[in-house]
């Protein structure tokens, strides 16, 4: 049931860790500056994937770093603010440390969750849609768990840098991709944005439940606010570049943005 006076907030893709870890500390305390003034309004929280840029979790180490962030992270489940967080591509290697140790509720697939009288179909986002066979491949490829088992026998040190290279490239294809497509003008009217993936998958996920008031996901780093006709899609943005977020109060969800202080990565 939702409080009159609390809202729920959504946020996705801050890829902590990139690209480098003085860069990373910096938009890791302007999060955390973030929590401190939305969390008097917050009755839960939506992390909707990829708040690191890579995560393995070994049986008796974690990555260096980030320890004021979870820290607060975990404050915030401690004074009972529910922390959501559902596993992205970039950390699907996450397994039970972030829900025994610090209290958050995970989740591998998309659910779909009532807020008051409205009906949301909540996910990461990837690998839903047509088409991307190559990614879908190689999503099971990480989720086999032989394979997981055989990653855990390399060294950290060693296991960091092969994940790091492998994300930073895929990222630099996707900056280029986005440039490209704004100096085509194709921002300029969002039309178009409704034949890819995932609103598509959005669209045909409303002809089997058209009660659905709102698709949000993360993955897509662009903030996105799309009409689909009986419900609206929303991809909530990063937190490397725009600094965006959701805020649901119960009646209206909508997408704004916090200090957009920290230089583009």
């Amino acid at each position: 049931m939702m409080n009159p006076n609390k809202s729920i907030f959504f946020t996705s893709d801050h890829h902590f860790g990139i690209p480098d870890r003085a860069k990373s500390l910096e938009r890791e305390k302007l999060f955390v500056r973030w929590i401190d003034e939305m969390e008097p309004r917050m009755q839960e929280l939506y992390i909707m994937g990829d708040l690191f840029d890579f995560w393995f979790e070994y049986k008796t180490v974690i990555p260096r770093g980030y320890a004021l962030l979870l820290g607060r992270l975990a404050q915030l489940c401690e004074s009972g603010i529910p922390v959501h967080y559902f596993r992205g591509n970039h950390d699907m290697w996450t397994f039970d440390y972030f829900e025994k140790e610090l209290g958050f509720i995970m989740y591998r697939e998309p659910i779909i969750r009532e807020f008051g009288d409205k009906k949301f179909y909540l996910g990461h986002g990837d690998g839903l849609g047509p088409g991307d066979k190559g990614y879908k491949l190689l999503k099971r490829v990480f989720e086999n768990r032989v394979n997981q088992w055989l990653f855990k026998l390399v060294h950290p040190e060693i296991s960091m840098r092969i994940a790091l290279y492998w994300s930073r490239k895929s990222r630099h294809a996707n900056l280029a991709r986005e440039g490209q497509e704004r100096a085509e003008g194709r921002y300029e009217n969002l039309d178009w944005l409704k034949t890819e993936r995932l609103p598509m998958f959005a669209a045909e996920t409303l002809k089997e439940i058209p009660d659905i008031d709102y698709f949000v996901f993360g993955h897509w780093h662009l903030p996105v606010k799309l009409d689909l006709g009986n419900a609206t899609y929303y991809n909530i943005g990063d937190w490397i570049n725009y600094f965006s977020y959701l805020e649901f109060d119960g009646n209206l969800l909508e997408m704004k943005y916090f200090e957009n202080s920290i230089p583009k990565v």
